[in-house]
Parts: structure tokens; sequence; C-alpha cells
């Protein structure tokens, strides 16, 4: 590891300081600008709060499409720009002077066209690096997903980053990001271009994941609000199918540790897995509701899956219904390149994050 590299989660730099793309310089550089695409979403919310404390981070820029006010988070060291990634003039205009950019603006839930999708996600992406390396930012940092390894049944469990990502059949969100991953480290070979760091997470889950940006539409959101009420008031569990699933958690502030580590340079560039400790299950989360979980295998759901995403979508139905598939395919990951090399330890498991996500949404 380059000598002015942090070398742990903690404020730690090692002397004499020099300037290089592997790493920033807390002598010669003490407040670095760090532009944050997405910033009031679940990741934001996990990395803002970081950034606003983090005494090397002079300034902060958050762009989104839609005007927020920085100061109502007590965020007063960023400030809004309004900004589209489909609008590389609007991105380089926002990244001028940036140190770093962390790259969260994504589509997920799959509610418009297929088309408009990727022109946020893909694209987007895209642009916003070009952009990155246009402002001569030294550090590039995008959130990919668990997702972009695909739910294949050859997948081990326990992935590490020597596993492949390979597009899913089916999930848009799960091949755009394996489609990324290839597209970014082509563009990081380029001379010039920005250190390219990628984490790879499963489901963030937190405070603010329930219901974050509008998630939900307002009948939906209040709605399900009152079904979890009428659950909780129940004197007794109502019984409900959980299916036998195993997944990884990972709460909003360890993703948000995760991402300045590597805004900090805490470790080599590269692809890093990050997940809470622990795998959670469906009967987990029925508990977690409130209610009896009654078990369905995970052999029954995998299939019942894996055939639900072979047939055609039917026009009428989003892209969201794609999300079947995720669940035809454990994806577990191992964690232990971003412990040793980034120095991140999670500090909530995947069932504590569970817990936040739900207190707050409750």
């Amino acid at each position: 590891m380059p000598p002015e590299c942090i070398t742990s989660g903690d404020i730690m730099t090692a002397s004499p300081a020099r300037s290089d793309r592997t790493g920033f310089v807390e002598r010669d550089r003490p407040s670095l600008t760090v532009a944050v695409t997405g910033p009031t979403g679940t990741f934001g919310f996990g990395l803002v709060p970081l950034l606003q404390d983090e005494p090397r981070v002079g300034r902060i820029v958050g762009i989104a499409r839609r005007p927020f006010d920085p100061s109502r988070h007590g965020w007063d060291k960023m400030a809004y720009r309004r900004g589209d990634v489909r609008d590389p003039e609007s991105l380089r205009e926002a990244f001028q002077g940036a140190d770093a950019v962390v790259h969260l603006a994504f589509m997920i839930t799959g509610n418009a066209p297929l088309r408009t999708i990727r022109a946020i996600n893909v694209e987007g992406t895209l642009n916003a690096f070009a952009a990155a390396r246009a402002a001569g930012a030294a550090r590039f940092v995008y959130a990919s997903s668990v997702a972009a390894y695909g739910f294949h049944a050859d997948n081990p469990e326990g992935m590490t980053e020597e596993w492949p990502t390979r597009p899913a059949a089916r999930l848009f969100y799960a091949r755009e990001k394996a489609e990324l991953e290839e597209l970014l480290a082509r563009e990081a070979a380029r001379a010039g271009a920005p250190a390219l760091y990628v984490l790879r997470p499963p489901i963030v889950v937190g405070p603010h994941a329930l219901g974050a940006k509008g998630s939900l539409p307002a009948p939906a959101d209040a709605a399900a609000r009152r079904l979890l009420a009428l659950v909780r008031a129940s004197p007794v569990p109502i019984p409900v199918l959980a299916p036998a699933v195993r997944l990884q958690l990972i709460h909003e502030e360890d993703v948000g540790r995760a991402l300045l580590l590597c805004v900090l340079g805490a470790g080599p560039p590269g692809a890093y897995n990050v997940a809470g400790d622990g795998v959670v299950g469906g009967a987990d989360v029925a508990r977690e509701l409130g209610l009896a979980p009654l078990p369905v295998p995970a052999a029954v759901v995998e299939r019942a899956a894996r055939l639900v995403a072979a047939l055609p979508r039917p026009r009428f139905l989003p892209p969201a219904i794609d999300w079947v598939e995720a669940a035809s395919r454990p994806a577990i990951m191992d964690t232990t390149k971003a412990r040793r090399e980034l120095g991140w330890e999670p500090r909530h498991t995947g069932l504590d994050a569970l817990r936040d996500a739900l207190k707050a949404f409750g």
C-alpha cells in the first residue's frame, strides 16, 4: 500500500506527503472536495453524514435532478447542484474541482420503461465517469451490487471478488450492473482516468431504506404502514408463508463507511464485496414483522422463481416484475478482501440492519 494511503478506518496517514492518483495527501490537501450523485437515497444517507464529519473533507457537492436543501439534514459542507446523469454538461459543471466522485444515482425499482432505465443507469454512469475524468478527479467510487455476479446455478456460496461478474438472464438491474463493471474497467484502463473503486453490497437496509425518495407511491406507503400497525397490534402472531431463502443484508451506515474508505484511499483500486455478518432468511423477516412463519423449502422457491423468470413478461407489466429472478439462486459473498485491504469491518449484522429499517418504517 502506498505510504500516503490511509492505513485503517481511523484517521491515519504516513509521511512524507506526496501526490499521485493512488492516494490523497492530507498534508498538501487538507480539504478534499467530494462530488456525490444521488446523495438523498439510502446510500447517500449512509455516506454523506460521514463525509460531513470527516476532517479531511472540506466540501461536498450533491448532484440531483430535484432540488433539495442540504441544511435540512445538517449537511453544511454540501452545496446542491442540479444535474441529470443523462446530461454530460451538467455533470462536468458540477464536478469541477472535485478530488473524488462517488456515483450513487441508479434506478432500482423498474417502474419506468427499460429505455429510460438504461439511459439513466448505463449511459448516466458512463457520463459520470467521463465527467470525473474531465474534472481531473483522482478517484471514481461506484456503487455496484452483488447482483453483478448474476443468479447462476454454478455460483458458489461465499463468492470472492475473483469470481466473474456475469449478466443475469432477465433482471435489468443485475444485467446492467455486470455490464457497467466491464465498461468502467475498460474506461479506467485509459491514461489519465480516475482510479476506479467498485463496491458490491447486497440489499442495503437501515433507517432510510424503506420509503426513501418515495420508492413507494404515497397510497401504497400509507397502506403498508397501516397494515404493519395492524399486524403488530394483533394479540397473536398471524401465520404467513415464509420462503426459506437465504440472503445477506448490509446496514446503510456500513455501506457509507466502505464508500468513505474508498474516497480516502484506504486500499488499492478495485472491486470489494461488503456485507453485514450473518445470513437472513424468510422466517427471520416474518418474525421481525410480528408474524408466525410457515417455512417454504428453498428448493421450491428457487424452482418457482426460475420458471417465472423464464416466461415472457407481458407488455403491460413493468420491468420491476423481473426482480423475481433474484430469488432463483442465493447470492452469498465473502468479504475478506474489504476487511483486509480497506480496513473495513461491519458494525451491524444483517439482522440488526433489518430491524433498524423496520423500526424507522413502523
